[in-house]
């Protein structure tokens, strides 16, 4: 069965979690056939990250990956999956390890949800950190921008990435469904499987699933010098870019006449070269226990009543060849509680909204020669509401945030490490939002956002002060940092005749103190300094996307485009900001008739000039791609069929948001050419 070790205050102990024979029961009855025909009979349920009262028209600008179009679309990293959707970029350490970008801003102001409970990993902390997330075992990724974030706290000031299973099983069903995943890519000899399994009887719904995914080094146009042992001297792949990565879950809920109730275990483990050292491997494990559930009364004024809590488990070492380095880990736990009332009618219009409370606790500790951070323990909790006013064919909401935060540095305990600063800092963000939407024509909606955002500052920003290596310095943190404040405004129109749609935003953010990690002249142990430090800052820039169809005669052909821009500012310096993501455009011919499924696309990226004096420019480049699918119906079960191709021209080029493409030039460029070939079994 699932154990999942106690936590400590600040034990770094390793931790065990054993896969039960459910799941292993499930991955054998799917490998040798054997599966019932499924009976099952689910409603189905769309969930929109941002909105919490559920509405069928959303003024947040929220984008989606779910079905075939994650499956075809998904990479190994969550970063490079979301990569080609308006406004999101990557971070791109090699191909193992990246976060997404939303609007030109990263790390801690991006919020990487797990069905909106929080992540609790440490990949915000470095960039060759990866987020303990498979797609393989996802059934839908959301992501929000801009200020409709405002609910999930500070940390979501850019934006909200959801990644959201069915591992608590969240609407009742009576039967079996299940499903198979099995693929395989050229570029990096990738070898992947996947598994799941639901039953339903009475009022009990129980899910288990398992995936595993080994892939070894990355092919690319050009040979690259690699030093590590057994492989060749000079190559086309990236060196030291193989990842094995494994994990699975049990998940159950219990169903009553006014709601559920449910838990699940799960756990993710992976081993994967960082790429930007070639002897350099990172050995993750994550665990995390989960509760959710929802209560709807009968009388009164309360609509429904949800929860959720988990408590998890993460740490990773980073391997020197066969020597265990530095160890990072963190342990925490977080609850949130969400209060839905019922609607206020009067005659001039409705009031619906939700009001809740959060709570977030981590302990983090980073121990060996690369602890750049110190042993640290941060607090959060906050309260928040949002109100809803509909009148005719407009809405307006509103938003508020309160958060308190402390965040307390332990130092190091071995009494020879003795440069971190030891104390506490505290904090109180608060953050409003305001936004409307208006049915201007039948085809037409028009909606706009704006909010006034204050983040704390994280452990490592106060405290940090030691070498890292992902980004070739040493990086020193500022206790006496104040909150990090934004003013931001986003634009909307979104115009939709039948097949065809076309939505244009444009947004800009405003910071009075943006933390960034800035360079200077000076030198420690022989790497540049690097100093955590407030900035005035600027970004803005704009979104679109659309479709038109084509032909419609047994078959439908569809011209989809995408493109979107941004800049970001120093506006203390009037230099540009480093990692931003240049003007980009797409567009893709897509047909589909009967069972078949067809697409052939490219995205145009840009030179990116605009960078500060430490960085390097990037040429411009174009990546054309595309897919086959085939929906095949056999007794009992739905075969989808794919292969993919992507990098279609085999075109060399580098990522103007990787910190790789400055800090270690010519190591990292993006995959070449490769065919990814799979199939998904429903039953």
């Amino acid at each position: 069965m699932f154990q999942l070790s106690s936590l400590k205050d600040t034990s770094c102990a390793p931790y065990s979690f054993h896969i039960s024979l459910p799941i292993l029961a499930t991955v054998a009855m799917f490998q040798f056939g054997f599966v019932p025909k499924a009976i099952a009979q689910v409603v189905s349920e769309v969930i929109i990250t941002g909105n919490p009262l559920a509405k069928s028209q959303n003024a947040n600008n929220v984008s989606s990956l779910s079905g075939m179009n994650l499956t075809q679309q998904g990479q190994s990293t969550l970063g490079e999956t979301l990569n080609n959707l308006p406004g999101v970029s990557s971070t791109y350490f090699g191909p193992n390890a990246s976060r997404p970008i939303v609007r030109g801003l990263d790390g801690d102001r991006i919020r990487v949800l797990s069905n909106s409970g929080a992540s609790m990993d440490v990949s915000s902390l470095s960039y060759d950190h990866a987020v303990p997330l498979d797609v393989l075992s996802t059934e839908r990724i959301e992501v929000l921008r801009g200020p409709a974030a405002l609910q999930y706290g500070g940390s979501a000031i850019g934006g909200v990435v959801n990644v959201i299973d069915n591992r608590i099983p969240r609407k009742p069903m009576q039967g079996i469904l299940g499903k198979v995943q099995l693929q395989g890519a050229s570029g990096n000899q990738e070898v992947s499987k996947a598994a799941l399994l639901e039953i339903g009887f009475g009022p009990w719904v129980l899910h288990a699933d398992a995936f595993d995914r080994q892939s070894k080094d990355v092919k690319v146009p050009q040979a690259l010098p690699c030093a590590k042992p057994g492989s060749l001297a000079l190559d086309k792949r990236i060196c030291n870019s193989a990842n094995d990565a494994s994990g699975g879950a049990f998940g159950a809920s219990l169903f009553f006449d006014q709601g559920f109730m449910g838990l699940s275990l799960q756990t993710y483990q992976s081993q994967y070269g960082t790429v930007a050292e070639d002897e350099v491997t990172i050995g993750m494990k994550s665990e995390r226990a989960s509760l959710e559930g929802e209560w709807r009364p009968r009388s009164g004024l309360i609509k429904s009543v949800e929860w959720q809590a988990s408590q998890s488990l993460y740490q990773h070492t980073e391997f020197e060849g066969i020597d265990a380095g530095t160890l990072f880990a963190n342990k925490g736990h977080d609850g949130r509680i969400q209060l839905k009332h019922k609607p206020w009618r009067s005659d001039a219009g409705t009031w619906e909204g939700v009001w809740g409370w959060q709570t977030e606790q981590g302990r983090f500790s980073a121990d060996g020669a690369e602890a750049f951070a110190p042993f640290s323990h941060t607090r959060t909790q906050a309260l928040f509401a949002i109100e809803e006013y509909s009148i005719g064919k407009a809405s307006f909401n509103l938003g508020v945030r309160r958060e308190q935060v402390s965040v307390r540095s332990l130092g190091n305990p071995d009494p020879s490490v003795d440069r971190f600063e030891i104390g506490t800092r505290k904090f109180s963000p608060q953050s409003y939002a305001f936004s409307s939407s208006w049915q201007w024509l039948p085809q037409w909606r028009l909606s706009a956002n704006a909010s006034r955002t204050e983040r704390a500052p994280k452990d490592y920003e106060l405290f940090a002060n030691g070498p890292h290596i992902a980004t070739a310095a040493w990086e020193r943190g500022q206790s006496g940092l104040g909150l990090e404040k934004a003013n931001s405004m986003d634009l909307t129109a979104q115009w939709q005749q039948g097949p065809h749609d076309l939505k244009l935003t444009a947004f800009q953010s405003r910071f009075a103190n943006f933390i960034g990690l800035l360079g200077t002249s000076e030198f420690q142990e022989d790497l540049p300094l690097q100093v955590y430090s407030g900035v005035r800052a600027k970004f803005s820039g704009f979104e679109a996307s659309g479709q038109w169809r084509l032909m419609q005669s047994g078959g439908t052909l569809d011209l989809t485009w995408r493109a979107d821009s941004v800049r970001a500012q120093n506006l203390n310096t009037d230099e540009a900001l480093p990692r931003i993501a240049p003007l980009r455009f797409g567009a893709s011919l897509v047909s589909a008739s009967g069972p078949w499924s067809a697409h052939l696309g490219f995205d145009w990226h840009a030179a990116q000039k605009r960078v500060p004096e430490a960085s390097l420019a990037t040429p411009q480049f174009t990546l054309w791609h595309g897919h086959v699918g085939y929906r095949q119906k056999v007794p009992g079960s739905v075969l989808n069929w794919f292969a993919r191709v992507d990098n279609l021209s085999n075109q060399w080029a580098y990522s103007a948001t990787s910190i790789l493409t400055s800090t270690a030039p010519g190591k990292a460029p993006l995959p070449g050419r490769s065919v990814k070939l799979g199939v998904l079994a429903s039953f």
